[in-house]
């Protein structure tokens, strides 16, 4: 059995770690480079990167940031935000990232992927997908894809497009739901097996981890390869160590290193 993955979620803005509920109120908690350094030193598996306001802004990337961050993890490092092309792409990888996370540009023009996975391969291709339950008729799962940040639905049904973007070269997906983000209460189980059961890559999990019996649900339940955390780390209620031990201790194989 392959080892489940903790990953780690730093949203920046403006240079800043934030952190938001439900992808509103956001508010500065600190540095990205330090807490990146602090995560990696107690055996965080891997770390993402989101330039939270980069395609609702309609700028770049903030490359310096991610140059900097990836000088303090030898862990893999994946970056999204404001990425549009494959020449933004080569440029995030060039500062230090091994994946790109595409999400906004890649609804407004899915072809993208393709050519990201051929550029890249397949393994540096991550669809980030934000998402929120929908009672309209037309979305058959129940669960739409909005982009900017949240800001933007898009009628584009979750598993439809998950499956599309795996179709299309995508070597794994982070399924973020907006409804659970921020809250603490626990990711959400449903959209999160429905995705997994519906693809062959691997699933990541996120939006809503609280305590360590929530990324047990995810991983478990919910069929995740991997849960994304944010606020556990974040706020200083656990340590990466303290929920690698905690899922061990639950069953649940860990790379236990750190």
């Amino acid at each position: 059995m392959l080892s489940k993955r903790l990953i780690a979620c730093l949203d920046v803005r403006d240079g800043k770690l934030v952190k938001s509920v439900q992808f509103v109120n956001t508010k500065e908690i600190g540095d990205p480079v330090s807490a990146a350094k602090k995560y990696y030193e107690d055996g965080l598996d891997e770390l993402v990167f989101y330039d939270i306001t980069a395609s609702s802004d309609h700028r770049d990337i903030m490359i310096d940031v991610v140059e900097a961050v990836a000088g303090q993890v030898f862990i893999p490092f994946s970056v999204g935000g404001g990425l549009r092309s494959v020449q933004d792409c080569s440029r995030v990888l060039e500062a230090g990232a091994e994946k790109i996370n595409l999400n906004t540009a890649a609804v407004s023009q899915p072809q993208l992927i393709a050519e990201v996975s051929a550029a890249f391969g397949v393994q540096a291709v991550v669809l980030s997908m934000d998402v929120k339950s929908s009672t309209s008729p037309t979305i058959s799962s129940g669960y739409e894809i909005v982009t900017h940040g949240g800001r933007t639905p898009t009628g584009l049904d979750a598993v439809e497009w998950a499956k599309q973007a795996e179709d299309l070269g995508a070597g794994e997906i982070v399924v973020n739901s907006i409804d659970a983000d921020g809250t603490r209460d626990g990711y959400e189980l449903m959209l999160t097996r429905l995705i997994a059961e519906m693809v062959a890559i691997p699933v990541i999990a996120s939006g809503g981890g609280g305590q360590p019996e929530h990324l047990y649900e995810a991983l478990t339940l919910g069929g995740a390869d991997a849960a994304l955390v944010a606020s556990m780390l974040h706020y200083g209620e656990y340590t990466v160590q303290d929920i690698k031990q905690a899922l061990h201790g639950m069953g649940v194989k860990m790379r236990m290193g750190g």
